[in-house]
């Protein structure tokens, strides 16, 4: 058993761009642990991830704000504070803040996550 105090201690928060587009900061809450991580996002309004999958699949729970989340093929859905999405494993998608609102969630994730290019405007 292992007790983690609501973020990892001394890992800083990280603005990520590599697989964002807009602003969004990473803040680490357990790192990788048994291909498991659990990081807390803070997206600024707009912002949203690249498109990725993940090897075991996703769970995201929506702390504040109001988002959008993707499978591809399909049109966005909205996400809001209170809301819990899982993405099973393998399924490419993308998410992130709505135009007009923050959004903060914690993503878990299992397993390896495959990064592929930035979301279109048309998505």
């Amino acid at each position: 058993m292992r007790i983690v105090p609501g973020r990892a201690e001394r890992i800083p928060s990280e603005q990520r761009s590599a697989t964002v587009t807009g602003e969004a900061w990473f803040d680490p809450v357990l790192p990788a642990t048994d291909a498991t991580t659990i990081t807390t996002v803070f997206f600024a309004p707009g912002a949203r991830t690249y498109w990725h999958h993940h090897e075991h699949g996703q769970i995201l729970q929506v702390l504040a704000g109001r988002g959008l989340i993707c499978t591809d093929g399909e049109r966005p859905q909205v996400i809001r504070a209170g809301d819990t999405v899982w993405v099973p494993p393998g399924e490419r998608h993308w998410h992130g803040a709505a135009a007009d609102s923050f959004m903060t969630h914690t993503a878990i994730s299992l397993g390896t996550t495959h990064w592929a290019e930035e979301v279109g405007e048309d998505a």
